[in-house]
């Protein structure tokens, strides 16, 4: 026998999941894309939007922290950057988490900035994105293949 061949496998190791559990499976992802659509589409309109046409509300907040039009431009930029990612099956993950770091910004500048007002919002945006990002975490395998490539 060649060392390539392939070893035997039995019918009963290939159907290891019941139908319940692939069944689960299938709406769990589901749900889960769900939810990085709805994230998206929350980042992109909700979020960036207002700071990319800069909105007066979102100049106030802005100036009111001291970072003028610049600050509102490149969060504005990195918010939509991020909701594009997460619709982009090989950068889902990262863009989760690069999502989940400007939430973590965001709690500390709601607290020191304005007093904690609304310092929940970015945690609470905080735990799905988490989740997404550990959930597609195997496509950052993929993600380093494609920079090692192009490098």
């Amino acid at each position: 026998m060649s060392e390539h061949t392939a070893p035997a496998v039995s019918a009963a190791s290939t159907t290891s999941a019941s139908p319940t559990t692939s069944a689960r499976g299938r709406w769990a992802g589901i749900a889960l894309r769900v939810v990085q659509v709805v994230l998206a589409l929350f980042f992109a309109f909700a979020s960036a939007l207002p700071k990319l046409i800069a909105h007066a509300s979102a100049v106030e907040s802005f100036d009111d922290m001291g970072w003028g039009s610049a600050g509102m431009y490149a969060i504005g930029a990195l918010e939509l950057a991020g909701a594009i990612g997460l619709l982009v099956p090989v950068l889902q993950s990262a863009a989760a988490v690069g999502l989940s770091a400007l939430m973590v910004g965001a709690c500390v500048v709601q607290i020191v900035v304005f007093d904690g007002q609304y310092a929940v919002t970015p945690i609470v945006l905080m735990v799905p994105l988490v989740l997404i990002a550990w959930a597609r975490r195997e496509h950052n395998a993929d993600l380093l293949r494609l920079v090692r490539r192009q490098g």
